[in-house]
């Protein structure tokens, strides 16, 4: 990278790069906050390693990557591969929707194997206590042989590590659609999965309880990011605590303020919402996150 990565959004990957290691090497935390279809990009290969080398602290993440890192851990030897997907007819698509095939991009998740199977299992699991989203995956995983496939998960890695996790908006999910359907059903009811507010709750109790400073790293956008980053302003502005801004950011992202997606806003933009400070190092990497964010989390393994 030092090399050959010297300017545009190359030389900005890495200087970003430079800057996170220099971060983490002084003892700052970093919170990640996953969008899109990280999981099944099977980040977990360069995300599990730095959550269990202590370079990850906290993720906040949809429920589509909650879940399809489960999916992927359980039933990643059923999935398929589409290699000419820029291609894919509607035909096609329907064919495979036909098999139970879920395309995600050029990756298809079965839906028996993975999807329905999980459901089985949480469908009992769901009953036993209110549990927040992610704490009924842990539930499951005790419960089941995991294979050879478990060094690649992001989520065991999180339990293990017992770093906070964070999944706002969990209902905009395949679970979430299912639980949702158990709950019309009368078989369970809403409250036994707990909200975001619970999740804003217990984020902030861990963000003041922090003596180090603090990071944050947003891939793509959307309430995986800009649920998290908001504690620092909710506890200053809301409850008139005083605790620091964020003391690190970084957005990987292709959204253009300009076409009124608010998950492009600039890091500047930030600072007015009291999020980040004027001194805070801040990066903004217009790319594919698919590329850009195995190199970081590499490098900061690697580079100490």
């Amino acid at each position: 990278m030092e090399s050959h990565y010297q300017h545009f959004n190359a030389g900005e990957l890495t200087r970003c790069t430079q800057s996170l290691i220099k971060f983490s090497d002084l003892g700052g935390k970093l919170v990640i906050a996953l969008a899109g279809a990280m999981s099944t990009a099977q980040i977990g290969r360069s995300l599990a390693p730095a959550i269990l080398g202590e370079k990850i602290h906290s993720i906040s993440c949809t429920g589509a990557n909650l879940e399809e890192d489960l999916f992927l851990l359980i039933a990643g030897d059923n999935y398929e591969t589409v290699q000419d997907w820029r291609n894919q007819s509607a035909v096609d698509d329907l064919n495979l929707n036909l098999r139970g095939m879920n395309r995600v991009t050029d990756v298809c998740i079965p839906e028996e194997s993975a999807i329905r199977r999980v459901e089985s299992m949480l469908l009992e699991i769901w009953k036993e206590e209110p549990r927040l989203p992610h704490e009924h995956l842990y539930a499951l995983l005790e419960r089941i042989e995991l294979g050879p496939r478990s060094e690649n998960s992001w989520l065991l890695a999180a339990k293990k590590m017992n770093i906070p996790i964070l999944v706002p908006g969990w209902e905009d999910s395949t679970l979430g659609n299912l639980f949702a359907a158990a709950c019309l059903r009368g078989d369970l009811s809403p409250d036994m999965v707990l909200g975001g507010i619970h999740y804003m709750i217990d984020f902030a109790d861990w963000y003041k309880s922090q003596t180090k400073p603090i990071g944050f790293l947003q891939i793509g956008g959307g309430i995986a990011g800009d649920f998290p980053i908001c504690v620092v302003p909710m506890l200053n502005q809301d409850l008139g605590e005083k605790v620091p801004f964020w003391s690190w950011y970084a957005q990987i992202s292709e959204s253009s303020t300009s076409f009124g997606g608010y998950s492009g806003a600039p890091p500047n933009e930030k600072i007015s919402w009291g999020k980040i400070g004027v001194d805070t190092p801040r990066f903004v990497i217009e790319s594919d996150a698919t590329i850009v964010l195995p190199l970081i989390l590499t490098c900061l393994m690697e580079l100490e």
